[in-house]
């Protein structure tokens, strides 16, 4: 007997200017005004994707104390962007990434608790930590935490947080206009929290929201950030991409589920993917090979080489060979902080694995970013990228997509009106919204249903 299909998630990641997006392109438009961020959203709500993801940056990119000349533009608050796009959808999720290394619990559970009311049930929040030196600069505390100490503030900061959320049970507000109460009871959202990071207590005043407390993602790869997720997170994101690679995320994630009382559906493995369509499959082909040359300039190209050789390149022509000159291992790195390191672990093996493939294919600079770079993750006709992603859920490589395109904001119109109705067609992606809230899209029990549950498991 062969196994039901599984139901396809679909969610719209709005990039910002970065190397995944071709600013440059005549089709882009801007990455800040409101109007960009409706479209967006409007063409996600418009295909049923379950939601729109908002990435959040604390500080414009930069490097060696220089701001990046492809990612200037910055980006408005996320809590400011979803609120507004709240009031322009109706059914389409509002995921946004919020810091737990240089924010305050109370004040980001107020938020999204206020976002969950004003939406009527649709936000999440992507809890990450931040190692960037130059981001901590714009903080009181400055400077940025080690990864262990990262993750134990994290731990508390949601812990925390669903605290606050917590604190109200859903029926505290009797609002009897006979008798002129409001509350049942004195103790609303009264709250006590005696931690290592957070030593608060109070009485939060945003009343319990409709999802009881935001649906929770998750995006770290490290093994700190895997058990994170199986531990708290609703939905964890994944940057491996390729079949073999997202099965083997995907089995290694799910198994980490039982040691915390979990069930396998109750996280959602999400990768993102970037794609590109043609009339054929040829012709994507072809269009992918353009759009990944716009997508690493030779300025993008000398600032990647220099996250491996740790020094200043910007004399090297990007069209030219490697540097000659061995990376530098014994100094503080240019970039310190930045997530891109941690991907070079060894840079003088790196160096000399690159050298190779330049000799080899004879390759500039630009030429071996561009080929050792990230590609993009579907490629083809709507037909071929449809059964692909298809296939890639049914083989458990994940439970669905975060799509990234890399034109803003029309770049998801083409998938919306080509591929999804092919998805449909196959039986594997809604036609139709069947609930109201995010966790309803996500097939997500709400809080107190499965606090209920697990209680009466342990009767």
């Amino acid at each position: 007997m062969s196994k039901p299909l599984k139901q396809i998630h679909l969610a719209a990641h709005f990039p910002g200017v970065n190397n995944t997006t071709v600013w440059s392109d005549p089709a882009a438009g801007s990455h800040i005004e409101f109007a960009s961020f409706a479209h967006f959203a409007r063409t996600a709500e418009r295909a049923k994707f379950d939601f729109l993801f908002l990435a959040e940056g604390l500080r414009l990119r930069e490097q060696g104390g220089q701001i990046y000349d492809l990612d200037v533009v910055g980006r408005p608050d996320t809590f400011t962007v979803l609120a507004a796009l709240a009031a322009v959808t109706d059914r389409l999720g509002l995921t946004g990434t919020i810091n737990s290394t240089f924010n305050e619990p109370y004040e980001v559970a107020r938020q999204f608790a206020s976002l969950d009311h004003l939406s009527g049930g649709r936000s999440a929040w992507n809890v990450v930590t931040s190692w960037d030196a130059f981001t901590g600069e714009n903080f009181r505390r400055g400077g940025f935490l080690p990864q262990q100490e990262r993750y134990s503030r994290a731990k508390e900061f949601l812990a925390t947080a669903n605290e606050l959320f917590d604190s109200w049970h859903g029926d505290e507000i009797l609002a009897d206009r006979a008798t002129g109460t409001f509350l049942r009871g004195a103790r609303a959202g009264a709250f006590v929290h005696r931690g290592r990071h957070f030593d608060i207590h109070g009485r939060f005043n945003v009343p319990r929201s409709p999802q009881g407390r935001p649906v929770i993602f998750q995006a770290g790869d490290s093994e700190e950030g895997r058990e994170f997720a199986a531990a708290s997170a609703d939905a964890i994101f994944s940057r491996h991409s390729t079949l073999k690679e997202g099965q083997a995320f995907y089995a290694d994630v799910k198994r980490r589920l039982a040691a915390h009382g979990r069930r396998r559906d109750q996280l959602l493995i999400l990768p993102a993917a970037t794609f590109v369509l043609g009339d054929t499959d040829a012709e994507a082909e072809e269009a992918a090979r353009e759009v990944r040359r716009q997508q690493v300039s030779g300025a993008t190209a000398i600032k990647h080489l220099e996250f491996v050789w740790n020094r200043d390149l910007s004399g090297y022509d990007p069209e030219g060979p490697l540097p000659e000159i061995d990376p530098n291992v014994d100094e503080e790195h240019i970039a310190r902080g930045r997530a891109q390191v941690r991907m070079y672990r060894d840079p003088l093996a790196t160096a000399r694995e690159w050298r190779e493939l330049a000799a080899a294919h004879r390759w500039s600079i630009r030429d071996l970013v561009i080929n050792t770079g990230n590609r993009q993750t579907f490629v083809g006709s709507p037909a071929t990228v449809a059964r692909t992603i298809d296939e890639f859920v049914q083989a458990d490589a994940g439970d669905g997509f975060i799509l990234v395109p890399h034109i803003t904001p029309g770049g998801l119109d083409a998938f919306a009106d080509t591929v999804v109705p092919l998805l449909q067609e196959r039986g594997v992606f809604r036609a139709d919204y069947a609930g109201t809230t995010l966790r309803d899209h996500l097939g997500l029990a709400h809080p107190d249903d499965a606090r209920g549950e697990r209680e009466r498991a342990a009767s």
